[in-house]
């Protein structure tokens, strides 16, 4: 697998999602989208206007009613669930709002499991691991569980275990949401420097104007579709 060549990661050509029985609830509207390698998008909209739904379908989590979905290329359409796993597992990075950290592994161990799963040795696994904790500034936090960790050094073990295999994208689901504005502001410039140095595609889903203005382009959803883009100038 690797990205067109136009540097495009995932393109979504009149893409819509609907749930319930007889489909009846809209969740996407004939979305059409390319997402640039190095490119760093925020989705604003109001609760149900199928922002999420726009993360859940690019991961591959969710399979669109109708349209095309393209990952570096390849059609996840034409993938099977296990193909699809290994993608997420191997080529996406997901960041949540809740942190999703395994509570009874220490840092070390949260960080290096997307190795491990990966098959990669125990000693590379963690070695690597502990380099990433150095990088966001949490080397001396590596033996501590989450219960042990405040919220914000939860959301960068939960980043560095993001990146650890360093994916093409990295997909944000409201990763300041659980945070106060001051540790937000701090993930997301810990974002910013770590976008420079990986050159990491990051698509965010907020409801943070402040989150957004740290990203090249801000897409408006409402009822399902995309309304409005506009660029945030630098």
């Amino acid at each position: 697998m690797g990205e067109q060549s136009n540097g495009v990661v995932v393109s979504l050509r009149n893409v819509s999602k609907a749930y319930g029985e007889g489909k009846t609830v809209q969740a996407l509207r004939d979305v059409s989208l390319d997402i640039r390698r190095g490119e760093r998008i925020a989705v604003m909209g109001p609760s149900g206007s199928g922002k999420s739904t726009l993360l859940n379908v690019v991961s591959g989590l969710d399979d669109p009613t109708s349209g095309k979905l393209e990952f570096e290329g390849t059609d996840l359409a034409k993938l099977s669930d296990d193909q699809r796993t290994r993608l997420r597992r191997e080529r996406i990075g997901i960041i949540f709002q809740t942190f999703n950290l395994l509570p009874t592994l220490t840092a070390l161990e949260n960080v290096s499991l997307p190795l491990r799963l990966q098959n990669i040795s125990r000693r590379e696994a963690e070695n690597r691991a502990r380099t990433m904790l150095e990088r966001v500034g949490l080397a001396g936090r590596a033996t501590h569980r989450p219960d042990e960790l405040s919220g914000g050094e939860r959301q960068r073990i939960a980043i560095a275990r993001a990146l650890i295999f360093q994916p093409p994208i990295l997909l944000g689901d409201e990763p300041t949401g659980n945070l106060d504005s001051k540790t937000g502001e701090e993930i997301l410039m810990l974002l910013d420097d770590l976008h420079r140095e990986f050159n990491t595609t990051v698509l965010l889903v907020t409801h943070n104007a402040s989150a957004a203005e740290h990203c090249d382009r801000i897409l408006h959803m409402k009822d399902g579709g995309l309304v409005r883009e506009e660029q945030v100038g630098k």
